[in-house]
Formats: structure tokens, C-alpha cells, sequence
């Protein structure tokens, strides 16, 4: 009976002491278990914070592929912007090469237009009434002097051509007078010249008691008699704005 107690007593003690082993154990797979579910929930929540750092990572790619293809398609557009250009470019320059060779003829023919046009104006000049003759002819000097020069263009030298081209016309519709010599008998005599155009060139001593007219037929002056002396000198007023212009006498050569 006694035995009995003892081994029931045993008994109890071992399983007692069982469960209390049980008990530690299990207390110590639940700290394991709860060391491990926290090194778990670290790791998930370093995955997440990888998977967010990826996919930031990823978002700013997709920006940045997104503006490379944007700044691509501009690239694009410029570049096709810029070979309309060129090609543009491309025509205003032939066309211009065109135009210089076209110019390249035109100066071909031109220049030896310009040069028959200075001959054919000294040609004019010397044959002329005795109007401003060195003066003309100086003109005319000038001229071939124009020509010969690298720094003055085409333009500017047929410019001038023409200019005094345009002055010898005002010969011709101009009463005009200015004071000179006058070569006669061998003596150069001051005068008071008048021209009528091209109709009459006359000149007048300066005490107003002499007159001449220049004699296209026989390239002399004549002198004129006493009654046209105040037609002349009336000439020469109306020339220096000193008279009302106004008709009058003018001594003329009649052509045989």
C-alpha cells in the first residue's frame, strides 16, 4: 500500500517535472518562433522597401526613356526642319550662280559698250561748238580713268557714263554763260561767252563793244556787227538771272 503512494507519487513527480520540461520547451520554441516572425517582418519589410527603391528606380527610367523619346522625335522634327532649309539654301544658290554666270555674259558685252560709248562721246565733244571744251574733255578723261579702276564697280562706272552722257544733253536746251579767253589774231582776249543750246554760241567783250559768233562751217569765230551787240549782252543778263528770259535775236550761220 505504502509502495503504492511511493510509485503513485513517482509518477506524479515525473510527470510533473515532464510538464514542466514540456512547458520550458514550449516557451522556448514560442520565443523562437516570435524571433523568428520578427526576423521574418524585418525581411518583408526590407523586400518592400526594396521593391519601392525598384520601382522608383524604374519609374525615373520610364521618365527619363519617355523624354529621350520626346527629345528624339524633337530631334526629328528639327533635323527635317533643317534639311528643307538647306535644300532651300541649296536652290537660292544655284539660282544665284545662275545669275552671276548670266551677269558674267552681260559684263562681256557691256564693257566693250561702255568703251564705244566714252570714244563716241569725245568723237562728240570735238566736233561740238568750242562750249566748255577742256572741261568736257576732262570729263571724258575721267572716264577712261573709271574704267581702269578694280575698286569701282561695273554699275557705278556705267552710272557715270550715262551722267555725263545726260550733261551734254543740257547743252542743248540751256541758256548758259561764263567768262573765258577768247584766241584771236593771236591774242587771248577775256570775254563774256553765252550759248543758246546748241542753236548759237556767242561771246562779248567785257566793255560790251565787240561781239562774236562762233561759225560752225568754217570752225572760226566771225565777228558781229554792231546791232546784234545788245541782243548779246540781253543773252548774257537772262543766262546770270539778271533779265526776265525772253526771246530775241540770236545770230545764226546759215548752212549753205
Amino acid at each position: 500500500m505504502f509502495n503504492n503512494k511511493i510509485r503513485k507519487s513517482l509518477v506524479a513527480t515525473a510527470l510533473a517535472g515532464t510538464f514542466a520540461l514540456s512547458a520550458s520547451a514550449l516557451a522556448t520554441d514560442l520565443k523562437a518562433l516570435h524571433q523568428e516572425g520578427s526576423q521574418i517582418q524585418r525581411a518583408a519589410v526590407q523586400s518592400q522597401e526594396k521593391i519601392n527603391t525598384i520601382y522608383e528606380q524604374s519609374q525615373e527610367l520610364l521618365g527619363e526613356y519617355r523624354q529621350v523619346t520626346d527629345q528624339t522625335e524633337n530631334l526629328k522634327v528639327y533635323n527635317d526642319f533643317l534639311a528643307t532649309l538647306v535644300t532651300d539654301q541649296k536652290r537660292q544658290i544655284d539660282s544665284v550662280q545662275r545669275q552671276i554666270n548670266t551677269l558674267e555674259d552681260t559684263r562681256k558685252g557691256t564693257v566693250p559698250l561702255m568703251f564705244r560709248m566714252i570714244d563716241a562721246l569725245e568723237e562728240f565733244v570735238k566736233a561740238d561748238i568750242p562750249l566748255r571744251t577742256e572741261r568736257r574733255i576732262a570729263r571724258v578723261e575721267n572716264l577712261r580713268e573709271l574704267m581702269g579702276r578694280s575698286d569701282v564697280q561695273l554699275s557705278e562706272q556705267y552710272r557715270q557714263i550715262l551722267e555725263a552722257y545726260s550733261i551734254e544733253v543740257g547743252y542743248g536746251s540751256e541758256v548758259a554763260s561764263f567768262q573765258g579767253t577768247l584766241p584771236l589774231n593771236g591774242q587771248e582776249i577775256t570775254v563774256d561767252f553765252v550759248h543758246v543750246g546748241r542753236l548759237s554760241l556767242m561771246a562779248l567783250s567785257l566793255d560790251g563793244n565787240a561781239g562774236w559768233v562762233w561759225n560752225k562751217q568754217t570752225s572760226s569765230w566771225d565777228e558781229l556787227p554792231g546791232s546784234y551787240l545788245t541782243s548779246v549782252s540781253q543773252f548774257i543778263k537772262m543766262a546770270r538771272r539778271e533779265a526776265t528770259l525772253e526771246m530775241d535775236r540770236v545770230p545764226l550761220i546759215a548752212a549753205e
